[in-house]
């Protein structure tokens, strides 16, 4: 979200402040009272009371003037706001900006500064930049500023870094929600130690490194174009180690309160603040993911791709091949650095690692940088410090590299000491690099001669997907009794295969103490390798509806996507008749057992649950728009929604989901599986199935969310049995926000609970060729101003030719619990 911002209704209101004189200055005499307001010069910011959010308290504040909604830049008082509209900002005796409640003697903030410094007629002035100053009578000195005591924002011309002098440390800290601007858990600091580089701290721990700020003509941020009109000062003296952003637009950073810090620009054509950049946005960029001396790998939007750099391997390589590299590399065994014929190895387009003990010195040229590290046994990696001056300064690391990942299109060069050996390798692999650019120019020669022979393979495979969507044969064909399996009923997949002694093993012999639950497909059992890492089994019952094909379908399919809201599968594991399969342990488990719980439904407060509608939006339009596969899930539902420890979601089990071939969008079958109430009706009564079946599936699944209520549920006072019509008709009556779950607290936005209702309902509609596809559902949860069409009358609440076989289900649903139906025949 961006800045907590309050709507002014402009002009109107600001028709009704008092500007103070007009003027930009407070004098001796003047004071500020709520609904009084300073504005600069140039008519950019204004200074005033305000309200944030829905809050009552009131704060003095600076923010841009003349915009539709309240942007604030800056608080005065944020840990100490005023009750009431009694609240005014003026000098003490000593010449001191303070804010006073209620005409109370006490200041309940002040500037603060040493009275020698002070004189009872000094003069405060709000500038064009934003920054608030406190100037000295006679001299005009400026005593103290507003820019000296950021809050969340950071302004061209503001400065982060540390004043050695004065001892003040210039950093952001975000709000603690959009109702309370006291400091909340996250912090944006530009750290002086070593070699300067900004981090976003999560209360006392890094979580994102914006990396060193190495000089080139468009400062530290690549993501900027060459032509825009940004630039960056560093200073690093004995007196000053800072940062400041300079341009001519409108714009700001902020850090905002759920863990990002984000760049705005201003369109005045549109009146509205436009989202430029914002950090961290993959899991790459997360502090060290990857471990000391790993490296996150490019394109990691939704996942991991951690590798050693050169000359390291991996220290625990268990927990490696289990994806979890947090105890990063360590130096290749038997390699010995520091001896004859030892060099570095250049890893280009990087994030250079953490430089918080790094040496730098700026009168050296990269050659000489290379030598001076080569000399210090110590001495890990080294790079340039500045390319304004084309590869000049030598930056040195010592000890382990920690926090380097890689881009695709932009970086800096790393380079990386190693042993001879693991330099000749890496020259041999160069050469090697090189004959393979020759012989691709020969290969393609014959690719031409391939083509025909590839046409012809398509347009089989188009005869043969032409009937339904078939999923590939290619992937997962073996069970027990297959050639490909080894000696141990083990087969080699493209995820890993665990051994079914040491799965048993980790969680105590399938005992029913570590069981988490069960599905149509089995049981879930909790486990723990003898790493210590947490994982969960799924164990396909001998009784199962669910059986071979569901299993092959789901490690086919699960392996093969990559996405934050989707659960992660670790590997498998065949041995005659067992059949398990190995996933990430999510510790809250499935969203049922909070959402429908009296208890623990408390924890999902509204903006928790917005958070887990829009996740699990994300992954759905994954599915069938941005994988490499489109799939049909088929059996999306509030227990097959798992969380993670931050209540992140993940869609799981793919048992029943089916692949689309090329642009198919939809298929027919005559065994209808999923579950009741989760239906759509051309799947529930025909066979038919499209992403438009997912659809209406995510659209009960947000009712219940925004409810707290089960779709199976019955309520006696509407003629509907289900939820779905009994927010219908909450909704024609304009009574919809009657049916919102009561545990969920009142600091919720009314018209964004209301959106998603109504989102919900767009989902649901009858007919599929009315429900939006999920990019569009996507785009309208994550954009409030976009006006939304009206929906249509839902599925499953008109009467119809198949009303018996609807009421026939409505009764079946209200008393059964959600289970997957495996199998029904359609009509």
């Amino acid at each position: 979200m961006n800045t907590p911002t309050v709507s002014l209704h402009v002009p109107f209101l600001f028709l009704l402040l008092h500007l103070i004189n007009s003027l930009d200055t407070l004098a001796p005499n003047d004071t500020v009272k709520d609904g009084d307001v300073l504005i600069s010069q140039a008519r950019k910011f204004a200074l005033g009371f305000f309200s944030p959010g829905n809050s009552s308290l009131h704060y003095v504040g600076i923010w841009y003037y003349g915009q539709p909604e309240q942007t604030i830049v800056w608080v005065a008082n944020r840990e100490n706001p005023v009750n009431d509209t009694s609240g005014v900002l003026s000098f003490d005796r000593h010449g001191n900006l303070v804010i006073r409640e209620n005409n109370g003697s006490l200041p309940i903030w002040s500037t603060n500064v040493s009275s020698t410094n002070l004189s009872d007629s000094n003069t405060a002035q709000l500038l064009d930049s934003g920054n608030l100053v406190l100037k000295h009578d006679l001299s005009k000195v400026v005593i103290w500023q507003s820019f000296d005591y950021p809050t969340d924002t950071f302004l061209p011309s503001m400065k982060l870094g540390l004043d050695r002098r004065t001892g003040l440390n210039w950093f952001l800290t975000s709000w603690k929600s959009e109702d309370d601007p006291a400091p909340g858990s996250y912090s944006f600091k530009f750290e002086p130690t070593g070699y300067p580089q900004s981090f976003l701290y999560k209360d006392r721990t890094r979580y994102w490194r914006g990396g060193p700020i190495i000089e080139n003509p468009h400062g530290a941020d690549p993501s900027m174009p060459k032509d825009f009109n940004y630039t960056v000062t560093n200073v690093r003296n004995t007196t000053e180690v800072s940062t400041m952003y300079g341009t001519s637009i409108i714009s700001r950073y902020v850090v905002q309160e759920s863990g990002s810090i984000k760049y705005f620009v201003w369109h005045d054509e549109e009146q509205k603040w436009s989202e430029f950049a914002y950090y961290p946005k993959e899991q790459c960029d997360y502090y060290r993911n990857c471990g000391p001396n790993g490296n996150c790998g490019a394109n990691t939007a939704d996942q991991l791709d951690c590798t050693c750099l050169p000359g390291f391997e991996p220290t625990s390589l268990g927990k490696w091949h289990l994806k979890d590299a947090s105890d990063g590399c360590k130096r290749r065994q038997g390699a010995s650095v520091c001896r004859s014929g030892e060099g570095f190895v250049k890893v280009q387009q990087v994030k250079l690692p953490d430089t918080s003990t790094a040496h730098v010195n700026m009168s050296l040229s990269l050659k000489e940088c290379e030598q001076e590290c080569l000399r210090d046994c110590n001495c890990t990696a080294y790079s340039s410090a500045s390319k304004s001056m084309g590869e000049y300064g030598c930056l040195k690391w010592f000890g382990d590299l920690e926090d380097t990942r890689s881009f695709s299109n932009f970086g800096e060069d790393l380079y990386v000491r190693v042993d001879a050996i693991d330099l000749a390798r890496h020259r041999k692999r160069s050469m090697l690099v090189k004959k393979a650019v020759v012989a691709t120019v020969l290969v393609s020669a014959l690719v031409l001669l391939l083509l025909g022979s590839l046409m012809y393979c398509l347009l089989l495979k188009r005869k043969r997907d032409r009937r339904g969507l078939t999923p590939s044969s290619t992937y997962l064909d073996a069970l027990p009794g297959r050639k490909d399996l080894d000696s141990k009923g083990r087969r080699k997949t493209d995820i890993p295969v665990f051994d079914f002694g040491i799965v048993a093993a980790a969680t105590s012999n399938f005992s029913s103490v570590n069981e988490l639950g069960q599905g149509g497909f089995g049981s879930v059992y909790k486990g723990v390798m003898n790493n210590g890492t947490e994982i969960a089994v799924k164990r396909l019952s001998k009784h199962s509806g669910q059986g071979n094909e569901e299993f092959k379908n789901e490690v086919r399919l699960i392996a093969k996507l990559q996405h934050r809201n989707l659960v992660k599968i670790l590997g498998c594991c065949i041995q005659e008749d067992e059949k398990l399969l190995i996933y990430e342990y999510l510790p809250n488990k499935s969203l049922d057992l909070l959402l429908f719980d009296e208890t623990k439904r408390s924890l999902l407060d509204w903006g928790k649950r917005y958070e887990i509608a829009y996740g699990v939006a994300r992954g759905l339009m994954y599915l069938h728009q941005d994988s490499t596969l489109r799939i049909i899930h088929r059996d999306l539902k509030v227990s097959n929604v798992l969380l993670d420890v931050a209540l992140n979601p993940k869609i799981s089990d793919f048992g029943l989901a089916r692949i689309c071939g090329g642009d198919q969008m939809e298929g027919k079958t005559k065994r209808v599986v999923g579950t009741y109430g989760y239906m759509a009706p051309e799947y529930a009564l025909q066979g038919r199935f499209s992403i438009k079946s997912d659809v209406y599936s995510y659209g009960v699944l947000l009712l219940e969310i925004v409810t707290g209520q089960r779709n199976s549920g019955c309520y006696h006072m509407n003629p509907f049995c289900n939820l779905i019509g009994h927010v219908w008709e909450l909704w024609k009556g304009g009574k919809c926000m009657d049916i919102v779950d009561k545990s969920i607290d009142k600091t919720y936005y009314e018209e964004k609970v209301s959106r998603c209702i109504q989102i919900g309902l767009l989902c649901v509609q009858r007919f599929a060729s009315d429900r939006p596809t999920m990019s569009t559902v996507v785009f309208m949860l994550g954009n409030a101003d976009v006006l939304l069409p009206s929906p249509k009358r839902p599925a499953f609440i008109d009467e119809s030719a198949h009303n018996g076989d609807i009421q026939s289900t409505c009764n079946r649903t209200c008393s059964v619990n959600g289970v997957t139906i495996t199998a029904v025949e359609a009509r």
